[in-house]
């Protein structure tokens, strides 16, 4: 029998979480105690902001459903080792809809597990390979969490960065935002030794430190982080408008479609039209296109046209 109160309301809340009907003679059982503790217990979690649905009759139970807001969850070791290697394949490899959000769970979780968990994470992530897109480089998920802990805390990051060209520099920032583009994972931060905006690629960020020492954040000039990482990328490539018809309704490319690369436009019920600017290589722009496995055919530039023509041209090599 468990007659530690916050330890049965913990048991009894993982067994809710389980997706199905608990009779409440059966959670009585389970928990050692009587039907009338378990309603109290029900009614206590109902107070913690817990939606537990009841249903009267001989075939009637407890369940959880949906509610109004998030309450805490209870894991078991099995699903918090499953979320979290599942959380770090996704962050390391900045996959399309793995966002911020994302590494601040993966932070949140990882503070808490047990060393026994850590190591069985580290282990599982060891021995497999998320299949992944684009030609982005890994990430230690350890770098994205302590960056992820940093900017939900107001903390400053001490970093050493490897520029393009090779150059090794250590770097005191406040971080304001993680941001996903594409393939790769970027920090915009305030960089106090230049005292301005920065944008750092996270793949070349070593030694992630936090500071302890916390900062009230500034504003950013553009009010948004992506808006900012956008206008930073575009000052340092060259960027290119394109054109290319799909022979699809415009809502099913756009499925099929990253949202950095451009929203179509239909043109009638079953085709549509992509005019973006990107200032990404010519060639992942082409790889992105066949990506879709839709038909398509590029209008502008000549240069992208003349591209996927040598892609197309490769793949019959490879394949015959």
């Amino acid at each position: 029998m468990t007659t530690d109160t916050p330890a049965r309301l913990l048991q009894l809340l993982s067994l809710l979480q389980t997706p199905r009907e608990w009779p409440g003679g059966e959670l009585a059982d389970r928990l050692g105690v009587s039907r009338r503790t378990v309603r109290r217990d029900i009614e206590r979690l109902r107070e913690l902001g817990y939606p537990v649905q009841a249903t009267m009759g001989s075939d009637g139970g407890y369940r959880l459903i949906a509610g109004k807001a998030m309450p805490p969850l209870v894991l078991d070791d099995e699903e918090a080792v499953a979320i979290a290697v599942g959380l770090r394949a996704g962050a390391g490899h900045a996959l399309e809809g793995v966002d911020e959000a994302s590494v601040r769970a993966l932070a949140k979780l990882e503070q808490v597990l047990p060393s026994r968990l850590r190591h069985r994470v580290s282990t599982l992530q060891a021995a497999t390979m998320p299949l992944t897109s684009g030609d982005g480089a890994s990430i230690a998920p350890e770098t994205l969490t302590v960056m992820a802990s940093t900017v939900a805390g107001r903390e400053r990051l001490r970093f050493a960065y490897r520029a393009k060209d090779g150059t090794e520099t250590r770097r005191v920032t406040e971080p304001y935002r993680l941001v996903s583009a594409g393939r790769r994972w970027y920090l915009v931060a305030y960089d106090l030794d230049r005292a301005d905006w920065r944008t750092f690629r996270v793949d070349r960020v070593s030694e992630p430190f936090a500071t302890g020492a916390r900062f009230a954040p500034r504003e950013l000039p553009t009010g948004s982080a992506a808006e900012y990482l956008r206008r930073s990328m575009q000052r340092q490539q060259e960027s290119y408008d394109f054109e290319v018809t799909f022979a699809a309704p415009a809502e099913v490319a756009a499925a099929k479609l990253p949202t950095w690369l451009g929203t179509p436009e239909p043109l009638d019920s079953g085709s549509c039209r992509l005019r973006a600017t990107v200032s990404d290589a010519m060639e992942w722009t082409a790889v992105r296109l066949v990506l879709t496995g839709l038909e398509f055919t590029v209008r502008e530039p000549a240069e992208l046209v003349e591209c996927v023509r040598e892609l197309g041209g490769r793949l019959v090599r490879a394949a015959g």
